[in-house]
């Protein structure tokens, strides 16, 4: 059980003859569904130009639990000054994005559309006030924007100008789609700011798909991110930085980036970008810290070949860098100085930090942990100090201990990953297992918060279950030779490294060697499905969710082709046909003797939903005795958006793995077709 706070042992003591009377106040309760589907945390955070507040976002789904109308999560404008000293900005029902700080410090903005309105740039100023429209594109939606450095104008990035004339076919009942071949690109507009909203702001011509533009201390040029066509697959692969002339619209340089590239930061005096790149283009991910001359276009790496993964960077006002830097499960803050050298490491100690803010005197992070979900934190004489206490309710959740640990694979290879040991602790004999395995393989688990609609974290450590959480080889924040293990090589030794993990489990007394289930999304589910049918006799029950079943299908369905073959196979499928078979789940059907729920979203475009059919129909032919089970959420994508489908998943999951993981019942019945839901949820 956790130790409870200084104050709500207080609160507890003025209340003692009331919990004698009833002692099950004083008892924690184990976690459930219920309490992931109302979870809040902090989403963007922003800090005012002179450090002396930080406004950000308070995310949330609507509690369908409790007759809330569903919809996918939403965000709150919030500010604060000081440790929980916040204030809400906004009407709660004002769901926004994109909030930055005015170059003066006095307006916040955000997009947001009002009812029966497009998405347009909308302020709020900071001493108080209503909110107002501050710039719109008329036939279109804002989704992005930039401050001029002086304030008079905003450069908003929209979406493409609507086709009235294609308006008119659907509507006479021509609706036939070409795929991929009517795509249209985004646009940029300047808007004068005044009294009165710019109806007609002016038209920039771009060249390519641009999705973030951020403007030079000069305000006559911008840095552009922008890829060939709109394709997710370009995205993922072409993007690149240009610096824009924003008075010509002529691209004057290019940063040559050799493979994937995220977050670009603009200097504050116009001369560099911090970027996270790709060291080449077969690296699975953009974890590498760069420094790009927007002069000579000249590339710096600040931490090529070290063992982790950059997340996050923000410029701070005396041109030095601070750096949200993941190592294996843990984080740290690096603050670079001017000259790009490591000035310090400030220890968040069990925090994992997710995005950082700076301005005046004044360094934020977004953060989580083992107890909580992401808030806000800031650096004060070089510790994190907590300015926001969402879910106070977690003080009476009873979680699971929660640890990194590391295990040696079959070739010696260090692996590690996160446990979640039951609540009460571990039985004799071992507990049932529950392996949560992360996709892409391009990402890693940190020892955080780890509980949501599809990973089992908490509420199966409250059910009696241990929940491991790998970062097999292929994962990020061990450097880029760690995440290119796999290439080559699907299903191979990165798999074969969760086969060693359940052996150290149990070897160490966790795991119940007969109980060991698991499930994972995306490339995740691609594991769950080769657990379910290669490693059949090593997992007992699985949760597959928009997973992988036919590498050679796989190709001709999805929209990262190009992605696929750079920076997981290196090869094309026509090279290699018998090879890619037999490393498909549906080839090993045969073995498949593992209860297995298929979860998937119908309108997939990156794993399509047929991924799921074939398994299922492969098992359900072939193996008319082994349990599986199809579900298709419509609307839904490569991952579920909105809250009904995501308390669904986790209802569904939890049953699923009570059923036949805990009892180690391969032949139990099938659970009921939908999940018990509470009255509220149905408007009783």
């Amino acid at each position: 059980m956790r130790s409870l706070s200084p104050c709500f042992a207080a609160a507890l003591a003025l209340a003692a003859p009331l919990a004698l009377a009833t002692p099950s106040l004083l008892l924690a309760r184990p976690m459930t569904p219920d309490d992931v589907a109302r979870l809040e945390q902090v989403g963007q955070i922003a800090v005012s130009p002179d450090g002396a507040r930080v406004a950000f976002t308070t995310t949330r789904l609507p509690d369908v639990t409790r007759g809330e109308k569903n919809a996918p999560s939403r965000q709150q404008l919030q500010m604060a000054w000081g440790p929980e000293q916040t204030r809400d900005y906004l009407p709660a029902d004002m769901d926004v994005s994109a909030m930055r700080f005015s170059p003066d410090g006095r307006l916040i903005t955000f997009i947001w559309a009002a009812k029966d309105d497009k998405d347009s740039v909308w302020a709020i100023p900071v001493d108080g006030g209503g909110h107002h429209k501050l710039a719109t594109i008329e036939d279109g939606h804002v989704l992005d924007y930039a401050w001029a450095p002086g304030g008079g104008t905003l450069y908003l990035l929209a979406g493409p100008a609507a086709d009235k004339r294609r308006d008119s076919e659907v509507k006479a009942g021509f609706n036939a789609e070409v795929y991929e071949e009517e795509w249209r690109t985004n646009r940029l507009f300047a808007a004068a700011i005044g009294k009165q909203v710019d109806k007609k702001p002016r038209e920039i011509a771009l060249s390519g798909h641009v999705t973030r533009l951020q403007v030079a201390a000069d305000g006559r040029t911008a840095i552009l991110t922008s890829a060939p066509t709109p394709s997710v697959d370009d995205s993922y692969t072409r993007q690149q930085i240009a610096v824009f002339d924003l008075s010509t619209g002529k691209v004057l340089r290019t940063i040559a980036t050799p493979g994937k590239i995220a977050d670009p930061e603009l200097s504050p005096d116009g001369r560099k970008v911090a970027l996270l790149a790709a060291v080449d283009e077969h690296d699975p991910s953009p974890t590498t810290l760069y420094l790009a001359d927007l002069a000579s276009g000249a590339l710096r790496p600040l931490n090529a070949g070290a063992a982790e993964a950059a997340m996050d960077s923000e410029w701070l006002p005396d041109g030095g860098l601070a750096a949200v830097i993941h190592r294996g499960t843990q984080s740290v803050l690096r603050i670079y100085d001017a000259s790009g050298a490591v000035r310090n490491e400030p220890n968040p100690g069990e925090l994992i930090l997710n995005r950082v803010a700076a301005a005046g005197k004044t360094i934020a992070v977004s953060a989580d942990s083992p107890g909580h979900p992401p808030e806000l934190f800031v650096l004060q004489d070089g510790r994190f100090v907590r300015w926001t206490r969402h879910n106070p309710w977690l003080s009476g959740i009873d979680l699971g201990k929660q640890s990194t640990i590391t295990f040696s694979a079959r070739d010696g290879q260090a692996i590690e990953g996160v446990l979640i040991e039951p609540v009460g602790g571990v039985p004799r004999g071992g507990a049932p297992t529950i392996f949560d395995v992360h996709g892409g393989p391009e990402a890693h688990e940190s020892n955080g918060w780890v509980t949501n609609y599809g990973g089992p974290g908490q509420v199966a450590a409250g059910k009696g279950y241990a929940v491991f959480l790998p970062n097999y080889r292929g994962s990020t924040a061990y450097g880029t030779a760690f995440s290119k293990q796999h290439q080559n090589d699907y299903a191979g030794k990165e798999f074969d490294d969760l086969v060693d993990a359940k052996k150290d489990l149990v070897t160490r007394g966790i795991a119940d060697p007969r109980r060991v289930g698991m499930t994972g999304g995306s490339y995740g589910g691609f594991a769950t499905a080769w657990a379910s049918t290669a490693l059949s006799s090593e997992f007992a029950a699985g949760v597959m969710f928009v997973g992988i079943s036919d590498l050679i299908s796989k190709f001709g369905t999805t929209d990262i082709p190009t992605e696929m073959r750079l920076v997981h196979e290196l090869k094309y499928p026509w090279e290699e046909w018998q090879h890619l078979l037999e490393r498909s789940p549906i080839y090993h059907v045969d073995k498949a003797t593992t209860p297995l729920l298929i979860l998937h979203g119908a309108a997939d475009p990156r794993v399509s939903p047929t991924q799921s059919m074939e398994l299922y129909r492969n098992i359900k032919v072939r193996k008319p005795t082994t349990p599986v089970r199809l579900v298709l959420y419509p609307g839904e994508g490569h991952g579920n958006r909105r809250a009904s489908a995501r308390y669904d998943y986790n209802l569904r999951m939890m049953e699923w793995f009570d059923t036949y993981l805990k009892t180690a019942n391969r032949t139990a019945p099938l659970p009921a077709p939908r999940p018990r839901l509470p009255d509220d949820a149905l408007g009783k």
